[in-house]
């Protein structure tokens, strides 16, 4: 079944796949909400509060903020926190700017707003104006050429042999370490 979406998706949605932190099923659970047709959905904002990712907004008097949203898709906003879990936990610049939205005052709930809000923005682009997703299928030939090891790739790249394993396979695709793997290639 898990390979049978990841195929459905590969087709239809690469770059969702390519991108850091999306997975089958939370890529299949988004493009599910945005349908059959994501071009409909004019604007980013109205992808968000599809999914309830929009903020509403809580003010009174001089205080100003906002509140999460607990109306829109809930499965896709589902899939827009678990991104963002996936993403403050490994991903540097995500880490990053959760913390200046914690210097300002945020709380913790007020972060992941921010961040869900940002992915459902990153996914509408990534639905409606999907750029192209870089080949991987020649990168372990190029590794075999230079008589290099996964564990070697994987120790210049930061991250385990499975994963450039999975890359070169082309099982489980990423664009940046694609493109980080094939530049080091070319280097070496």
């Amino acid at each position: 079944m898990d390979l049978e979406l990841r195929e459905l998706l590969t087709d239809v949605a690469p770059a969702l796949l390519a991108t850091k932190g999306y997975g089958v099923v939370t890529g299949a659970t988004l493009l599910t909400a945005a349908g059959d047709n994501p071009a409909r959905l004019r604007s980013e904002a109205s992808f968000a509060a599809l999914c309830g990712a929009a903020p509403i907004p809580a003010s009174s008097g001089r205080t100003n903020r906002h509140r999460l949203n607990r109306g829109g898709n809930r499965q896709a906003n589902w899939a827009l926190h678990q991104i963002a879990l996936v993403r403050l936990a490994t991903d540097p610049r995500t880490r990053s700017y959760a913390e200046r939205l914690r210097t300002t005052g945020k709380s913790t709930k007020d972060v992941l707003r921010c961040l869900k809000r940002a992915i459902a923005r990153e996914t509408w682009h990534l639905l409606v104006h999907p750029a192209p997703v870089p080949r991987t299928d020649d990168l372990r030939p190029m590794r075999h050429d230079r008589g290099l090891t996964l564990a070697q790739a994987a120790h210049h790249l930061g991250t385990v042999t499975a994963r450039i394993s999975e890359l070169e396979r082309g099982t489980r695709p990423n664009a940046q370490l694609a493109i980080a793997y094939r530049q080091w290639l070319f280097t070496v």
